[in-house]
């Protein structure tokens, strides 16, 4: 802001507008990012992106779940980020128990929430 010689209630209100147009978003400690083309999937929560995995690999119910393994090579994160995100997913009744040596099944599709823009 003094760099650019303007007021603090200016700055927020131009960071308001960046945001409501996709290009800016708030960060923990009241600080501003940029966001870049293409990454603003990749802010959604990683246990959102998951339950898209049912519905993008057209699995039904009983169908086994990739891997802790496989998603996290396919989402690029660390396997107890994955084990967390799962843990959301299972706690929510769209997978089963994770248990040692067998692997997770679909037990129910997710509800797809669509947002008609007028």
């Amino acid at each position: 802001m003094r760099d650019h010689g303007v007021s603090r209630g200016v700055a927020l209100r131009v960071f308001a507008v960046l945001q409501r147009e996709g290009v800016a978003e708030p960060v923990p400690g009241g600080r501003w990012r940029a966001v870049r083309q293409g990454q603003a999937d990749l802010r959604r929560p990683l246990a959102e992106r998951l339950a898209e995995v049912i519905t993008d690999d057209n699995l039904a119910v009983g169908a086994r779940f990739p891997s802790t393994t496989e998603l996290s090579t396919r989402f690029r994160v660390s396997r107890p980020t994955v084990s967390k995100a799962l843990d959301k997913l299972e706690a929510a009744g769209l997978l089963s128990e994770a248990r040692q040596g067998k692997q997770r099944t679909v037990r129910a599709l997710p509800k797809r929430t669509e947002s008609r823009e007028s």
